[in-house]
């Protein structure tokens, strides 16, 4: 079954609960959050008293995606904060199997993201470990890209050569028009951000991800 995890990204964190609470009576199935360091992506988000404050207001599973440079020492926070799942990124240097150890020790599942631009055979050392493969369908950064159609190929050569198993999610320019896409590919965790909450009818907007 695909799920739908709006991001919190496009959301307007001035009524967040409100956000919250509309995506989730409109049937998301778990919330994406896009931590950014200024780093290793351009862009600067929140951390994870964020992710604590969040945690507070909906029971719906976290997924914590971290763009950041040293996801060792801060993947274990998001997670402590109330993160149910946190990847980090297989292009950041340092030692992902300390830092797979570290998130679990910290009480949530961990996984690993790959950007447009990396082999998905970068992650082959590490895909038993991974409770979640994010393949990125736009460079992360920034909200509203445009999706990038030839990430799809990254999704069989993880499933079919690979023999991953676990959740694939896709984040970036997901929409009725690129979800069919996708999940023909073989994902089944749909990251949305603009597609849902510029919507005026968030449940419409996932139901039509969801359909398409």
């Amino acid at each position: 079954m695909v799920k739908i995890a709006p991001s919190l990204l496009s959301a307007d964190f001035g009524r967040l609960r409100e956000e919250i609470d509309e995506v989730t009576a409109a049937g998301a199935d778990l919330l994406h959050l896009d931590v950014m360091d200024g780093h290793f992506v351009p862009n600067l988000t929140f951390g994870p008293f964020i992710v604590e404050a969040i945690r507070k207001l909906t029971d719906l599973p976290l997924d914590c995606h971290l763009m950041i440079e040293d996801p060792l020492t801060y993947g274990p926070q998001f997670a402590k904060a109330g993160a149910d799942i946190v990847t980090f990124h297989v292009e950041v240097e340092g030692d992902p199997a300390r830092t797979f150890d570290a998130i679990e020790a910290a009480g949530a599942r961990a996984g690993m993201v790959v950007n447009p631009g990396t082999d998905p055979l970068a992650l082959k050392p590490w895909l038993p470990r991974c409770a979640m493969v994010l393949v990125m369908s736009v460079w992360p950064g920034f909200a509203g890209q445009k999706f990038i159609p030839e990430v799809l190929e990254k999704i069989p050569v993880l499933k079919d050569a690979l023999g991953y198993a676990g959740d694939i999610e896709i984040d970036g320019g997901i929409a009725p028009q690129t979800a069919g896409a996708a999940k023909a590919a073989g994902a089944n965790v749909l990251v949305a951000g603009s597609a849902v909450f510029k919507a005026k009818d968030r449940a419409a907007a996932i139901r039509a991800i969801r359909q398409a």
